[in-house]
């Protein structure tokens, strides 16, 4: 395995999870709603569910979606349904509490809801095919590379995803007053809302 392999895989990686995306925009959200702490389960859930998705790929699961497009078509309108519902959570959230660092009435997600949530997830499954398919070496190579793809992608999605909680941790606050913690609110769903256009391009 040559350095410039290494090299590549990590920047796609670094690209892959530090890029705006449904995952981002509520790791934003939940950081600036309920802190960093309270939301390092999403963030592990993630990571959780980004690392098995992979796993899946390299097994051959993802090939299904090439042999079975109809399949591909299902999981995006059940992601951007479940997605629109997650817009409007997060549109919505009680606005009361944030000031203290405590909301009672909201609570953020679970690091399984976080994991089973990238199963429906259309850019969480072309992240896993397209590094598959870009990264892995036929024959002998195949499993030391998709080991150190895997390893990769574990080790990269942390520390990139977790920017996007502290940044919602660092304007807390500017959300103790209730009318922005709503605006703020608003943006968040309209912002989770679209990224609806990527599954729908993708």
């Amino acid at each position: 395995m040559e350095l410039s392999f290494f090299v590549a895989l990590a920047m796609f990686a670094f690209v892959m999870s530090v890029t705006p995306g449904p995952n981002n925009i509520m790791l934003l959200a939940s950081g600036a709603q309920f802190g960093f702490r309270r939301t390092l389960p999403h963030i592990i859930g993630i990571g959780v569910g980004v690392a098995t998705l992979i796993s899946s790929a390299l097994l051959g699961l993802g090939t299904l979606f090439i042999l079975f497009p109809p399949l591909y078509i299902v999981l995006k309108w059940v992601g951007g349904i479940y997605l629109l519902w997650l817009a409007w959570k997060i549109a919505n959230a009680p606005v009361n509490g944030l000031s203290t660092g405590h909301n009672e009435k909201a609570t953020p997600m679970r690091w399984w809801q976080a994991t089973l949530f990238q199963f429906i997830n259309p850019k969480a499954w072309m992240m896993a095919i397209s590094s598959v398919g870009a990264f892995t070496v036929q024959g002998d190579l195949y499993i030391q590379s998709g080991l150190w793809m895997l390893l990769t992608f574990v080790c990269v999605n942390f520390p990139t995803i977790s920017l996007w909680a502290w940044l919602g941790v660092s304007i807390r606050h500017w959300l103790t007053d209730a009318k922005r913690q709503r605006m703020f609110n608003i943006v968040m769903g309209i912002a989770t809302a679209s990224t609806l256009l990527m599954i729908v391009r993708g």
